[in-house]
C-alpha cells in the first residue's frame, strides 16, 4: 500500500504497478543520460539521436504522468462513488431498521393489548366459576337442607302443604279454595276447594311416603324388594283410608278427595308398579295426584267454577231483563196516555178556534150596526160557561 496525499494506491493494483515500472524507467534513462553525458563527450552525432530519443522519452513519461493523473482522478471518483453507495446503503438499512423497529413496536403493543383483553376475559371467566362455586356450594347446602326437611315426618308434611298451597293458589282464584279448612268432624283439611253441587266442595290432603318409597330403592335382593314393597303398600293404604274416613263427608264434602303426592317420581312408582293401590284409591273414592295432574285436576276445576258463576251471572241477566221489559211496558203506557192527552188536547183547541171565529163575526156586525141580521142562533158547538167555583 502507497501513500501518495490523500490517495492509497495497493502494490497489487495493475496500474499502480504500471506507474511504478514507469517511473523506474524514467529514472533509469536519466542515469544513463548522464553517464551517457559524461562518457561520450566526443561525438555530437551521437548526442543528437540519443537527445531525440530522450525527448522521445520525455514525451512518453508525460504522456504517463498524464494517465497516472488520469488514474488518480478515476481512482478519486470511484471513491467518491464508493461513498455515496455506502452512504446511500446505510440510509437504506437506518430506514428498514427504523420500519421493523416500528413494526416490531405495534406487534408487541398489539400483542399487550390482546394479552390484557385476554387476561381480562380470563378474569372475568374465573369470576364466573367462582361464582358458579358459590351457586353450587349454596346448592348444595340447600339440598342437604332439603334432605334435613325430608327426613322429618313434619317438616316432610309441611313441605307438601306448602307445594300445595303454592300450586293451588296460581290455578285458582283466591275467593274459590280455604286453606286448613275444618270440618264439622274437627278435621283439618289441607285445602278445600269451593266447588258447586254437583259435586260439592272437594277436600285435598298431602301425604309423602318417603320411607317406604327410598326403601324400594334402596333394594338390592329380592327379600328387601318385597319387604320394602309390602312397606309401600301398608303406607299408601293408610293414607287412602285415613282421606277417605276423614274428608269425605255426606252432605258436607263431595263424594271424594284428592290425595297429594308432592314427588313426581313417588306418583310414577305407584302408577308403574302398584297399579292395585291406584284402584284402591278410586274404590274408596280418593284420586291420587301428583303436582303436575294436580296442576290440571285444578284447571278442569277452574273451568267448572267459571261456569257456575256463568251461571249465576245469567240467572242476574236474567232478573234484570224481565225488570227491564216490566220498565219498557210501563214506559209505553205512559206514553199511551200521554198520546190521548196530547189527542184531546187538539181538539180542545180545534173548538176553541170555531167558538173565537163565531165571536169575531159577531163582534164585526155589531160594529157596522147590524141588528137586523142578529137573530138568535142555536149552536151546539157553544156550550155554556161553568159556573165559577168558589
Amino acid at each position: 500500500m502507497i501513500q501518495i496525499g490523500s490517495n492509497s494506491y495497493a502494490l497489487d493494483d495493475p496500474l499502480t504497478l504500471a506507474v511504478l515500472i514507469g517511473a523506474g524507467l524514467i529514472l533509469l534513462i536519466l542515469i544513463l543520460l548522464i553517464m551517457a553525458v559524461r562518457a561520450s563527450a566526443h561525438s555530437a552525432r551521437m548526442a543528437e539521436p540519443l537527445a531525440y530519443q530522450v525527448g522521445q522519452l520525455g514525451q512518453r513519461v508525460q504522456g504517463l504522468s498524464d494517465g497516472q493523473h488520469q488514474l488518480a482522478g478515476g481512482l478519486n471518483h470511484v471513491s467518491e462513488a464508493q461513498a455515496a453507495a455506502q452512504s446511500h446503503l446505510l440510509h437504506l438499512m437506518e430506514k428498514r431498521l427504523s420500519e421493523v423497529a416500528n413494526q416490531m413496536s405495534e406487534n408487541l403493543s398489539g400483542s399487550a393489548r390482546r394479552t390484557a383483553q385476554s387476561l381480562g376475559d380470563l378474569q372475568q371467566r374465573l369470576q364466573a366459576i367462582d361464582k358458579a362455586q358459590d351457586n353450587i356450594t349454596k346448592l348444595s347446602g340447600d339440598v342437604l337442607s332439603l334432605q334435613d326437611i325430608l327426613s322429618n315426618k313434619q317438616t316432610r308434611g309441611a313441605f307438601g302443604e306448602i307445594q300445595l298451597t303454592d300450586i293451588v293458589t296460581k290455578a285458582l282464584p283466591s275467593d274459590s279454595y280455604s286453606l286448613q279448612h275444618t270440618l264439622s268432624n274437627g278435621k283439618r283439611a289441607d285445602c278445600l276447594i269451593h266447588l258447586p253441587n254437583p259435586p260439592g266442595p272437594i277436600c285435598i290432603d298431602s301425604k309423602f311416603p318417603l320411607e317406604a318409597y327410598e326403601a324400594l330403592r334402596r333394594a338390592k335382593t329380592d327379600w328387601e324388594v318385597n319387604e320394602a314393597a309390602k312397606a309401600m303398600r301398608i303406607a299408601v293404604k293408610k293414607h287412602i283410608r285415613d282421606i277417605s274416613e276423614k274428608y269425605i263427608l255426606e252432605g258436607e264434602t263431595a263424594d271424594g278427595a284428592l290425595m297429594f303426592l308432592p314427588s313426581e317420581a313417588v306418583y310414577a312408582e305407584l302408577h308403574a308398579n302398584f297399579p292395585e293401590l291406584v284402584r284402591d284409591g278410586f274404590a274408596a273414592r280418593v284420586w291420587i295426584v301428583s303436582p303436575t295432574t294436580c296442576m290440571a285436576t285444578l284447571n278442569t276445576m277452574r273451568a267448572i267454577l267459571k261456569d257456575a258463576r256463568m251461571r249465576e251471572q245469567a240467572g242476574a241477566i236474567r232478573r234484570e231483563l224481565g225488570l227491564l221489559f216490566a220498565d219498557v211496558e210501563r214506559l209505553g203506557n205512559r206514553v199511551e196516555n200521554l198520546d190521548r192527552h196530547f189527542h184531546q188536547a187538539a181538539s180542545d183547541i180545534s173548538e176553541i178556534k170555531i167558538s173565537a171565529d163565531k165571536a169575531g163575526r159577531r163582534a164585526r156586525r155589531l160594529d157596522n150596526f147590524d141588528f137586523e141580521e142578529l137573530a138568535p142562533e142555536t149552536d151546539p158547538a157553544i156550550l155554556p160557561a161553568p159556573p165559577a167555583s168558589d
